[in-house]
């Protein structure tokens, strides 16, 4: 088999895994091929959190079990080699005879890491990694940020007028999006883990924070109201989808006590981390967005920027651009600068 071949096929088992995008967390996004005399005879893909993985699917898919044994077996992460929900990945590979696997990346997770490789060697498997590494390590960007830097992915996302500013002086919210980029903002929600937003937000704004307009499950939301002033009868307390408010008096079954007197950020990340929530949107206001920029911390920034001016109000947060790539997508009269962290 030609590296160009391996390469080709590694690309199919990263296109199948996008398809568990916001159904699959906490566990990572897997695609799996399975190739046999230059044939694929075999796929699939981790398809939602708890069912089986990518590469039990992809055996399943094979017509002929015999053609199995002997086969290349191509998958982006690791095989597990632990029980949770479902048994080991690796024991199945090697209960089927495959003779060679070919791995994108190594798991980060303690429970998994290295040690699925390891079965598989000792199993007499020939295992390559880090074919495509550094595209592996992008879509499933959220998992290695969790297991790796102990936090939630964090992305930074606000809307803001052609001439710079977020909202207006007054107090009706201004218009910026449109029918086609607020779908893009719930579906945004619909694949990540929780959305936060501030106080003054959610007084103004009263957000459900969900994802209607897109097929999805929606993210935990999170307000960070110091003395409770977001009244109950607000869509924060409706019980339509999961809720945590960050305060200062009260810890029940959506409230969540923290300490102000110390920087609230770590602690909220902390929660997230210990809740096992792998992505958080940053979704507003000002004052918030800029707390999260002063701190560093974060991975991403999606800038929505409408056609129509505002002339004044309040101005959209600035943050440096050294060090983050961007990406532009043009929907309507809407544009999205969407800023990763390279380094």
């Amino acid at each position: 088999m030609t590296e160009s071949d391996k390469v080709l096929y590694m690309r199919r088992c990263l296109d199948l895994a996008k398809k568990g995008m916001g159904r699959v967390s906490p566990n990572p996004m897997v695609g799996c091929v399975i190739v046999k005399d230059g044939k694929i005879i075999g796929e699939g893909y981790h398809r939602k959190f708890g069912e089986a993985h990518a590469e039990v699917n992809a055996i399943e898919s094979v017509k002929d079990k015999a053609e199995l044994e002997g086969s290349t077996l191509f998958v982006n992460l690791e095989p597990c080699s632990h029980y949770g929900k479902t048994p080991p990945c690796a024991e199945r590979i090697i209960n089927e005879k495959i003779s060679e696997v070919v791995i994108c990346n190594v798991d980060p997770n303690p429970l998994v890491s290295g040690r699925g490789i390891n079965m598989l060697r000792d199993a007499g498997i020939q295992v390559e990694c880090g074919l495509l590494q550094d595209e592996g390590n992008e879509l499933n960007a959220r998992f290695f940020t969790f297991h790796n830097k102990k936090r939630p992915y964090i992305i930074l996302k606000w809307a803001q007028t052609s001439d710079g500013f977020i909202d207006a002086y007054y107090s009706m919210p201004i218009r910026i999006s449109n029918d086609i980029s607020k779908a893009c903002v719930h579906k945004l929600r619909a694949e990540e883990d929780a959305i936060l937003v501030g106080k003054n937000t959610a007084l103004k704004d009263d957000p459900k924070l969900g994802c209607r307009r897109f097929q999805g499950n929606p993210p935990l939301r999170i307000a960070i109201d110091r003395n409770l002033e977001i009244p109950t009868y607000y869509n924060f307390y409706d019980n339509a989808q999961p809720t945590a408010i960050f305060n200062a008096h009260i810890e029940d079954g959506v409230r969540v006590k923290i300490d102000f007197d110390k920087d609230i950020i770590p602690q909220i990340i902390q929660w997230l981390y210990e809740k096992n929530i792998q992505s958080l949107i940053v979704e507003g206001g000002k004052y918030t967005l800029e707390k999260f920029i002063e701190s560093g911390i974060y991975d991403a920034i999606q800038v929505e920027i409408g056609d129509t001016p505002c002339h004044e109000g309040v101005p959209a947060p600035t943050f440096p651009t050294s060090g983050m790539s961007c990406q532009v997508e043009k929907f309507s009269d809407c544009t999205f600068l969407n800023y990763k962290k390279t380094r």
